[in-house]
């Protein structure tokens, strides 16, 4: 581990842990071309406990991929959870029943996986992107992102150039969910930064087939 956490003063240990609710507490964006967002901050209650439990239980992994004519590390460290695993904390499971909820009869399915991001500090990032091995290169579809630990920027910008890129600092439990075409539409990134600061981890649930 590389970066210091420090815990949100809004995560009180009295409070009952578990994901929050949704309904009107979801904030929606519509980002145009069929792309929308939805935010519910500090969705998680109990979320730096959360944080502790799943640093120490995961089985992080480092990986590498090929770039042009080297092989380079990942930035951050990961961890997948296929369709039927069980998840490292019954929370995860609660939270993935939440969403399952709120957003089936709008997605037409479940989420089933859970892909599982551990930023280390300032110097781990993911670059600009849109999910779109598997069926999200043709189809609408959802990835629900839960962030836990110390707030990072998530930026999102069309891939058209036509609008600004827009920032939202996720972390202590927010939840943030992009749908429609906004991984054929639109790319998001986790930056590097300059300043130092602590970990974060990110949950990402996704639909079958959806990476």
């Amino acid at each position: 581990m590389r970066g210091v956490f420090q815990g949100s003063l809004l995560d009180s240990p009295d409070d009952e842990p578990g994901p929050g609710p949704l309904g009107d507490t979801v904030q929606r964006t519509h980002l145009g071309q069929g792309a929308w967002i939805d935010l519910r901050p500090s969705w998680i209650t109990g979320a730096d406990s959360l944080f502790e439990r799943l640093l120490h239980a995961v089985p992080w992994r480092a990986e590498s991929r090929q770039m042009y004519d080297r092989v380079v590390d990942v930035p951050r460290l990961l961890s997948f959870y296929r369709e039927g695993m069980t998840l490292p904390d019954p929370i995860l499971t609660e939270a993935n029943e939440a969403l399952n909820a709120h957003y089936a009869p709008e997605l037409g399915e479940p989420f089933v996986t859970a892909g599982l991001c551990l930023y280390r500090d300032n110097r781990d990032s993911v670059s600009w992107h849109g999910d779109q091995v598997g069926r999200g290169a043709t189809e609408d579809t959802m990835i629900a992102i839960v962030s836990l630990g110390t707030p990072r920027p998530l930026l999102l910008r069309p891939r058209s150039g036509d609008a600004p890129t827009i920032r939202h600092d996720l972390g202590h439990g927010d939840l943030l969910v992009m749908g429609g075409s906004c991984q054929r539409t639109w790319e998001h990134a986790i930056p590097k930064s300059t300043r130092p600061c602590g970990p974060r981890i990110s949950i990402q649930y996704r639909p079958h087939n959806v990476r």
